[in-house]
């Protein structure tokens, strides 16, 4: 049954307010390790540094994996570096990696020199956060090829592996460089003196250490992967990247991609424990470059000056077809970025995104023009005016499509990261050259 916060956290609150410790800690231990870190997160400062030391180190180290790093780093500072390498020590030598990482350099010295296990950590801090190396655990179990089915099934009776770990089971050969992939079901079905190396996947799916995260997020959902090997340049195996790694990878990387989309820079803490300063910090830049380029709408206007005066009429179709320029842009720029972000389409298929989606401007596009006809006729315009509207929509339609689709791919081949393109960036290019259409078109048909 899932947890009801709602009526936990006053339960909590109060023992703590009473000061009774004992009380917060029995009602916290009793929680799964999620939960324990929902409700710790609630909790202010102080209260958290009163009960993280009291917890057994079990749910003391779970709490710390599951809270959000700078806050997860914030807290372990706040304790003497005795207390907190304790803790440390029961965490995943990845997670344990990147909470150091995250600590000043005299904090994370501190804290490592009290370690029983500094081995484990120690090799890991020297990859980047964001790269397979980053990611990965030392703590794994690798089998030898003339070890049997028997000793490979005592082996992990004798090393207790997590969940995740326990199914895939990689083959070292005596240089530790790897060498196959055997499975659970494989051993347990298989005759107790089988050799490994009779029953292990010569083919791995495996990536280099510096790999980005990205990349072995997308190994692992194509091939569906509850762990993914990592190797040196000499193909030693050194750690494994596991599923929950990776989907903490998935959730950082659509945060970002989001806040891109809105066009702001990422934001590097949760939402609420960013100052408001570093808010407008993150937005100040793109809001003025948005800002400087909406100007263009208005030159496009001035430039246009005469005909508006012409006929007035024209101004009142202006928010109805850069409405729908951006709308459409829109649509077709989220559609390419999530394509590319998935592997639908590459690089090299641009020319074919682009005639889809001129295709499917063409379609949508007759569909529009044939509403704003009717609506523009609905409010007393006249047929040529009326035709204007509606051939406008349509060739805007089917540029703002064909924009869509261009400016992702181009991004990407620039190396700057699509989510940036749409949007707000899509819309107002489109307001634009939308506009440029529109009275161009206007000139034409009504010889203004």
């Amino acid at each position: 049954m899932a947890l009801d916060f709602d009526k936990f956290l006053p339960i909590l609150e109060e023992a703590l307010t009473r000061n009774d410790l004992d009380a917060a800690i029995a009602l916290i231990e009793g929680l799964r390790g999620p939960d324990q870190a929902q409700v710790f997160s609630e909790l202010d400062e102080r209260e958290q540094a009163e009960l993280l030391p009291r917890l057994p180190l079990a749910d003391s180290a779970d709490i710390l994996e599951e809270l959000d790093e700078r806050e997860a780093a914030r807290l372990v500072a706040a304790l003497p570096p005795e207390a907190a390498a304790r803790i440390v020590d029961e965490m995943d030598p990845d997670e344990a990696a990147d909470l150091l990482g995250d600590l000043s350099p005299s904090q994370a010295e501190a804290v490592i020199s009290q370690l029983q296990q500094p081995d484990d950590v120690l090799p890991l801090l020297i990859h980047p956060d964001d790269s397979a190396g980053g990611l990965m655990t030392s703590e794994f179990l690798a089998l030898r090829p003339r070890m049997t089915a028997a000793e490979a099934i005592q082996a992990l009776r004798d090393w207790k592996p997590e969940a995740e770990t326990i199914y895939y089971l990689f083959v070292v050969d005596r240089d530790r460089k790897l060498c196959g992939v055997a499975n659970l079901r494989g051993l347990i079905l298989a005759e107790a003196e089988t050799r490994v190396e009779a029953i292990m996947d010569r083919e791995v799916i495996f990536v280099r250490q510096g790999a980005d995260q990205e990349e072995c997020a997308r190994l692992i959902s194509h091939y569906d992967l509850l762990a993914l090997p990592v190797v040196d340049d000499d193909q030693r195996l050194l750690g494994v990247i596991t599923v929950d790694d990776v989907v903490d990878v998935l959730e950082a990387e659509a945060t970002e991609d989001f806040q891109r989309m809105g066009g702001a820079q990422p934001l590097e803490q949760a939402y609420l424990e960013t100052g408001v300063l570093t808010v407008a910090k993150k937005r100040i830049g793109w809001l003025m470059l948005l800002f400087v380029t909406e100007m263009l709408t208005g030159t496009v206007m001035r430039h246009f000056e005469g005909e508006l005066q012409a006929v007035v009429a024209l101004s009142f179709f202006v928010p109805l077809l850069i409405g729908t320029g951006g709308n459409a842009g829109s649509q077709t720029t989220s559609t390419i970025i999530r394509a590319l972000a998935v592997g639908d389409i590459k690089l090299r298929d641009a020319f074919r995104a682009l005639w889809h989606e001129l295709r499917a401007g063409f379609l949508l596009g007759l569909g529009m023009a044939a509403i704003g006809y009717v609506r523009a006729l609905t409010w007393g315009s006249s047929p040529q005016l009326a035709l204007t509207v509606s051939v406008s929509i349509f060739l805007i339609v089917i540029w703002a499509n064909g924009l869509g689709a261009v400016l992702p791919m181009l991004a990407a081949r620039l190396g700057i990261d699509p989510p940036i393109v749409s949007g707000p960036v899509m819309s107002t290019l489109v307001d634009a050259t939308g506009l440029f259409l529109y009275f161009g078109i206007a000139k034409v048909l009504l010889g203004l």
